[in-house]
C-alpha cells in the first residue's frame, strides 16, 4: 500500500506542485518575461491577486489531502482485486501506450458529461461556480473545486481507466503525472511554445458555455464548440512551434466572438 500511495499520490502531487510553484512565481511577479509574454488573456492577472491565489492553493491542497488521498486508498483494494498493481514485472512499452490511449478516452467521456452536468443551473451555483470564480485561470486552479466536483469530475475520470485495465502502479503513476501536468497547462493562462495549447479550456473559463471536454471530440459531436470555432482563440489553438507569442501573430482585432 505504501508503494501504491507513493506512485499514485506522492509523486504525481510533487510533479503538480513543482510545476505550479514555477507558474505561481510568474503569476505573482510577472517574471520571467519569457513566460509572461505568452499570456492568453492580455491585461488579466498582471499580477494575480496574491490573496485570491493563496486561497486557491490552500483549497487545492485540502482537496488533495482530504479527498484525493482517501480515494487512492480506496482504489488500492480494487486494484488488488484486478491483479497485482505493485508486481516486480513492469508492463511493456506497447501495452503502456495502449493503456494510456484507453485512459484518455475514458477521461474524455467521463469528464465531458460530468462537466456538463455541473453546468446545469440546478447544480452550477452550488458546485461548479467555485471553479469559475477564475474567468482568467492560473495553473493551480485546475484542482480548485467544490469537494463533490473534485471527486466526480477531477478524480474519477482519471481513476476509472486504470481500474478497468488493472494497471501496474508504474503506469498509473505516469498517467496521473501526465493528467495533472496537462490540466495545469490547460489552466495556466499562458500559451507556451512546444506545449499543448490551453486556448480551448481557457475559452471555457471566459465564456462558460463552450468547450466542456479535454480533447474536444465530444464538444465537436455535441456542437458545444461552435462559438469557439468562430473566434481568434480557435485560430490560436495550435501547437506553438516558434518563440513568437500567438497573441502577436494572431491578435484579437477584427473578428469578434458571438
Amino acid at each position: 500500500m505504501l508503494l501504491f500511495c507513493l506512485g499514485t499520490m506522492l509523486i504525481p502531487s510533487l510533479s503538480f506542485w513543482l510545476f505550479n510553484a514555477f507558474l505561481m512565481f510568474s503569476d505573482l511577479t510577472g517574471k520571467p518575461q519569457f513566460i509572461t509574454k505568452y499570456r492568453i488573456q492580455l491585461g488579466k492577472n498582471e499580477p494575480v491577486d496574491a490573496d485570491k491565489l493563496k486561497h486557491a492553493a490552500i483549497t487545492v491542497f485540502c482537496n488533495q489531502i482530504f479527498l484525493s488521498l482517501p480515494m487512492v486508498l480506496l482504489m488500492y483494494p480494487v486494484m488488488q482485486w484486478r491483479g497485482n498493481p505493485c508486481g516486480p514485472e513492469l508492463p511493456t512499452f506497447h501495452w503502456v501506450l495502449l493503456e494510456l490511449s484507453v485512459f484518455v478516452l475514458v477521461e474524455e467521456i467521463l469528464f465531458y458529461y460530468s462537466h456538463r452536468l455541473v453546468h446545469h443551473p440546478a447544480l452550477y451555483k452550488h458546485i461548479h461556480k467555485k471553479h469559475h470564480e477564475w474567468t482568467a485561470p492560473v495553473g493551480v486552479v485546475s484542482l480548485y473545486a467544490h469537494p463533490l466536483e473534485h471527486i466526480f469530475s477531477n478524480m474519477l475520470p482519471s481513476m476509472v481507466g486504470p481500474m478497468l485495465m488493472g494497471s501496474h502502479v508504474a503506469t498509473i503513476m505516469l498517467w496521473f503525472c501526465l493528467a495533472l501536468i496537462t490540466t495545469t497547462i490547460s489552466h495556466c493562462g499562458y500559451h507556451l511554445p512546444f506545449l499543448p495549447s490551453p486556448e480551448f479550456h481557457d475559452f471555457h473559463h471566459l465564456k462558460f458555455n463552450q468547450c466542456y471536454g479535454v480533447l474536444g471530440v465530444l464538444d465537436h459531436l455535441h456542437g458545444t464548440d461552435l462559438v469557439f470555432k468562430q473566434t481568434k482563440a480557435f485560430e490560436r489553438h495550435i501547437l506553438l512551434m516558434n518563440l513568437t507569442p500567438l497573441s502577436q501573430s494572431i491578435p484579437e482585432n477584427t473578428k469578434k466572438s458571438k
